[in-house]
C-alpha cells in the first residue's frame, strides 16, 4: 500500500474526531528540549510540534490501524507551514472577528472541564488563562489559514459513489477501521429575550460614557479595559484594528463609517450588545475603531418565559402535532444546526453520527448519559461564551453500536475519506509547485523523513 493510501485510512479511522490541535489538551509527561526543527519563510515548526502531535495521533489511532509514524507528522505539519507561507504570498486571509470568535468558542469548553476555574488552567497548563487564550488564537489562525488554502486548492472537487466503494473495496480486510458506539442527537435552541428596561440601561450607560468622555471626566480607553465585554478587545483599550468593508457586523460598520476621524457614535445594537465606537483612522479602503461592548443579560423572568416557549414546543413534538426537525428549522436560533434540522453534524463527514467524543460540550455528553433514545429533554440552560444564557431542548434519536467499518453503516464516513485521498492527490501536486516559491530549510534530524518528496 502507497503511503497516500496508507494516510488516507488512518484519516478514515479519525474521521470522526476534529483534527489535530482542535482543542488544547493538557500537556504531557516528560519534558522535550524544544527546537527549531524547520522553516518555511518566516513560519516555524517546533520539535513540540512534532512531539505532540504525535502522541495525539497514536492516542486516537482506531483498533487495528497503525498510527502514523513520526515522518509522517512531521510531513504534515511541515505542509501546513508550506500554505501558511503560501497564503501570504497569494493574499489569502481569514478575519480577525472570525479568528476570535472561534478561539473563544474552544477557550469557553476548555474552561468549562475546569469547572471555570482559571487558576486550574494555570495549575495544569503551567500558564495564565490570558496565555493560553493567546497561545491558542495563534494556532487556531493557522488552522483556519491552512483550511481556506485546502480549500481553494481543491474547490470543486467531488467523488462519485462508484470511486467511494472502489476505495472501500482497496482497504484490506484487517486494515478496516473499528468505530466507536455513535449517537444521533438534535437541539432547538433560543436565547432569552432581554426586557426593553435592560436594554434601556444600557443604552443610557453608554450615552453617559461619551458625555464624560467629549467633556474630559473620564478616557475611552480606560473606560473599555474597565467596562467592555469584548475580551479580544478591551486590554488594547477597545482597539480593534483594521478591518475592510463586510468583515464587522453591518449595523457597526454602518456606524463606523458614517463618522469623522476621532468622532465617537451613539450607542449602536448589532448580535453582539450595544457598541460605543470611535473611528481611529481610514487607510487604503480599510477602517480602524475602537469601541466599548456591552452586553445585555436576560432577567431570571426573561429565561424562564423561554423556558415555558421551549416545553410548549416540546409538548406538541412529544405529542406527534410537530415534526422536530421542522421545529428545529422554524425555530431554533443556533445557526450551526438549525438548517440540518437541529441535528449536530461531524465536522469531518456533515454525517448526522457522531461518536460521544465528538461531542465537546461536557454538558451534552453527560446530559445524554442520563437519556433514553427516542426522547427530549425538558428545557436546559446553558451558557454560550459569546452571548450570555440560552436555552435548549435535546433530542436523542439514535444509538449505534461499536462496529468494523462497512459501506451501508458508514457510507458518509468513506465518501469523506475518499474525497480526501482525492484531494491530497491534487495537493501533492500542488505541493510540488509550490515548495518552489518558498525558503525551506529542515533540521538535519529529519532528513531521512524526505519531506515534500514528489510521490
Amino acid at each position: 500500500m502507497n503511503k497516500l493510501s496508507r494516510l488516507s485510512i488512518i484519516a478514515l479511522s479519525c474521521i470522526t474526531f476534529n483534527q489535530a490541535f482542535s482543542q488544547e489538551t493538557p500537556p504531557q509527561t516528560g519534558q522535550v528540549l524544544d527546537k527549531i526543527v524547520a522553516k518555511v519563510d518566516n513560519n516555524i515548526l517546533l520539535e513540540s510540534d512534532v512531539q505532540q502531535t504525535y502522541i495525539e495521533a497514536i492516542a486516537q489511532s482506531q483498533q487495528g490501524i497503525t498510527p502514523p509514524t513520526r515522518c509522517e507528522i512531521f510531513e504534515s505539519l511541515l505542509i501546513n507551514k508550506l500554505m501558511v507561507a503560501k497564503a501570504e504570498i497569494d493574499s489569502v486571509m481569514v478575519s480577525e472577528p472570525e479568528v476570535t470568535l472561534e478561539t473563544e468558542r474552544r477557550f469557553s469548553m476548555v474552561l468549562q472541564q475546569f469547572g471555570g476555574d482559571e487558576n486550574m488552567i494555570l495549575e495544569m497548563y503551567g500558564k495564565t488563562a490570558e496565555q493560553l487564550r493567546s497561545e491558542m488564537e495563534d494556532m487556531i489562525k493557522e488552522q483556519m489559514i491552512v483550511q481556506k488554502m485546502r480549500t481553494n486548492i481543491t474547490e470543486g472537487v467531488t467523488v462519485s459513489p462508484a470511486e467511494v466503494k472502489s476505495f472501500f473495496e482497496s482497504i484490506p480486510s484487517d486494515s478496516l477501521p473499528f468505530f466507536s458506539a455513535e449517537v444521533t442527537v438534535g437541539q432547538i435552541v433560543k436565547k432569552p429575550e432581554v426586557n426593553q428596561q435592560t436594554k434601556e440601561n444600557i443604552y443610557n450607560q453608554l450615552k453617559q460614557f461619551k458625555e464624560d468622555v467629549l467633556s474630559g471626566k473620564a478616557d475611552f480607553a480606560d473606560l473599555a479595559r474597565s467596562y467592555s465585554e469584548d475580551p479580544g478587545s478591551a486590554a488594547q483599550g477597545g482597539d480593534l484594528g483594521f478591518f475592510r468593508r463586510g468583515e464587522l457586523a453591518p449595523e457597526f460598520e454602518a456606524t463606523a463609517l458614517g463618522l469623522r476621524q476621532g468622532e465617537i457614535s451613539d450607542p449602536v445594537e448589532t448580535d453582539f450588545g450595544f457598541h460605543m465606537i470611535q473611528l481611529l483612522e481610514t487607510k487604503n479602503g480599510a477602517f480602524n475603531t475602537r469601541h466599548i461592548l456591552r452586553i445585555p443579560k436576560a432577567s431570571e423572568e426573561d429565561i424562564q418565559k423561554t423556558e415555558r416557549y421551549l416545553d410548549s414546543l416540546r409538548t406538541e413534538i412529544e405529542a406527534g402535532r410537530l415534526d422536530f426537525a421542522k421545529a428545529a428549522k422554524d425555530y431554533s436560533e443556533d445557526r450551526n444546526t438549525s438548517d440540518n434540522g437541529g441535528f449536530f453534524t461531524d465536522p469531518g463527514t456533515n454525517s448526522n453520527r457522531l461518536t460521544l467524543r465528538t461531542l465537546e460540550d461536557p454538558v451534552l455528553y453527560f446530559t445524554l448519559d442520563s437519556m433514553e433514545v427516542g426522547t427530549l429533554t425538558k428545557p436546559i440552560r446553558f451558557e454560550d461564551p459569546r452571548e450570555g444564557t440560552k436555552v435548549r431542548i435535546l433530542y436523542y434519536r439514535n444509538k449505534y453500536s461499536a462496529h468494523r467499518a462497512n459501506l451501508n453503516d458508514d457510507y458518509e464516513k468513506l465518501k469523506a475519506a475518499t474525497l480526501r485521498k482525492k484531494e491530497d492527490e491534487i495537493l501533492s501536486t500542488w505541493f510540488v509547485t509550490a515548495k518552489e516559491d518558498v525558503f525551506i530549510d529542515i533540521d538535519p534530524a529529519y532528513d531521512r523523513c524526505n519531506a515534500l518528496q514528489e510521490r
